[in-house]
């Protein structure tokens, strides 16, 4: 039976191997190793897996919203379950729908998932994560959640359950304000913005008031919870003064970043999250887990359950960080030098795209 203490399983992966994962097309899941032989694939942990001889298996995949890091997510789930299929001679089934960040929508989608008797559920996201393992109570149809950042915190409560397992993209908070104070060594106010609706986004708050009063470092937060309510709240924190912005791994900010770069850009304030899609999407800089490689690592851990069951999972498994994203365009616009970055981890450039 799986452990019912939580317990934290690191994925060591280099800098350069994340680098390349997320420019190049993608192995969507491959670490720094090389490719398994055919009709062979890795799980997680690293141990080989022997052809599970001709099965087909049905996976639903069920996002929270539709936006930049969620696609990305899904996509590499789709691309390694089809590179798991191809190589062990086995089928896999699956469909990916969006519960566009309605609670209704995704117990409907949850719902239906287990009604149409699929093997495994990958709800990608904290929300549709809580609502599947509730949908999948009484079945006990195993859920491998992609990208819930604090799987153990008591808003959330994703550990300790016999069904449920998957992949954490927990933010290293302080590093993202390490980040702002060598941008800006006179760094005296720090923006937070965030919705109360996303559980992931607390704990990195909280985190983040904490160090920047350690810091000396004065803090203004405005929140919201739609597309009109973040155009506001950024207004607020330009009329407030703040020297820049913080947003920890938070889908309904992202979900607008579109809609509010450009004003902070003519505000000259840097706005830095917590995944590189903000800086795809205009934000200056982002920093933390790849989910290219997320995505790819929850695959292999889906197909792990349902070759392996569940008694051998740990709780969830973390996923190192430390890549950095800028966004090119949004520096030069603000005239920001992010050298000082290089000193600090791997620096990805991007430019800003609609997706």
């Amino acid at each position: 039976m799986k452990k019912h203490n939580i317990v934290k399983k690191f994925f060591a992966v280099a800098a350069a191997a994340a680098l390349t994962l997320s420019l190049g097309a993608c192995t969507g899941g491959q670490t720094q190793d090389s490719q398994p032989p055919q009709n062979e694939t890795q799980d997680v942990a690293g141990a080989t897996q022997q052809p599970a001889g001709g099965k087909t298996y049905k996976v639903a995949i069920i996002k929270q919203m539709d936006h930049a890091s969620l696609d990305e997510i899904a996509e590499a789930v789709e691309k390694r379950l089809d590179e798991i299929a191809a190589g062990n001679g086995v089928t896999i089934e699956y469909e990916t729908t969006s519960g566009q960040n309605d609670q209704s929508t995704l117990k409907q989608l949850a719902d239906q998932a287990i009604a149409d008797k699929v093997d495994v559920i990958i709800p990608i996201a904290t929300a549709a994560a809580k609502v599947a393992a509730l949908s999948a109570e009484d079945t006990k149809t195993p859920v491998v959640f992609a990208a819930v950042s604090y799987p153990a915190d008591e808003k959330v409560q994703l550990t300790g359950i016999d069904h449920v397992t998957g992949t954490s993209d927990a933010l290293n908070t302080r590093f993202i304000i390490d980040m702002m104070l060598a941008q800006n060594p006179e760094l005296k106010k720090v923006g937070l913005l965030y919705s109360l609706s996303e559980d992931n986004s607390a704990i990195p708050i909280a985190e983040a008031k904490d160090y920047l009063t350690e810091k000396g470092i004065a803090y203004s937060e405005q929140t919201a919870n739609s597309n009109d309510e973040v155009i506001a709240a950024v207004s607020a924190l330009i009329a407030d003064g703040v020297d820049a912005v913080f947003t920890p791994t938070d889908n309904v900010i992202q979900s607008a970043e579109l809609a509010i770069y450009e004003s902070l850009i003519d505000a000259g304030i840097p706005h830095y999250g917590g995944a590189d899609s903000f800086a795809r999407n205009g934000a200056f800089a982002g920093s933390g887990v790849n989910y290219t490689l997320l995505g790819g690592q929850t695959a292999d851990l889906a197909y792990d359950v349902l070759t392996k069951g569940m008694d051998s999972m740990e709780d969830y498994y973390l996923l190192e960080g430390g890549i950095i994203t800028v966004n090119t365009e949004t520096a030069a616009a603000m005239n920001i030098d992010y050298s000082v970055f290089s000193s600090m981890g791997t620096v990805v450039e991007v430019v800003t795209t609609e997706d």
